[in-house]
């Protein structure tokens, strides 16, 4: 079951995250919460992100724009390691000869 946090929760929960900071994170959509009829709720990805936001600009002094592309980055990369995933699992289920097969025509094209 997905658990949902308020904005003062989150807030609590995150030692570096001050409602401002939140706002701010909010207002350039690099963290989107799910919309509740009594505001906004966090599940636990929403947590990690904005830990991972706050960890980038206190080491990194990241501006707004420069966050906003390492997100998109972090966004695809994690598309990318999903679909990976797939396809993985996808070829577990082949049969050997086919798994052999496509493992010989990977290794040639990388080189």
């Amino acid at each position: 079951m997905t658990r949902f946090y308020s904005e003062t929760e989150v807030v609590a929960r995150i030692d570096e995250l001050t409602p401002g900071r939140l706002h701010g994170f909010l207002r350039s959509r690099v963290v989107v919460p799910v919309e509740a009829g009594d505001g906004a709720r966090y599940r636990d990805a929403d947590l990690a992100r904005l830990q991972l936001l706050c960890h980038l600009i206190d080491c990194y002094d990241l501006r707004d724009d420069a966050l906003s592309l390492v997100m998109s980055l972090v966004d695809q990369l994690n598309t990318a390691r999903g679909d990976m995933r797939a396809v993985m699992q996808v070829l577990a289920e082949q049969p050997d000869e086919l798994r052999q097969r496509l493992h010989a025509d990977i290794r040639a094209r990388r080189g």
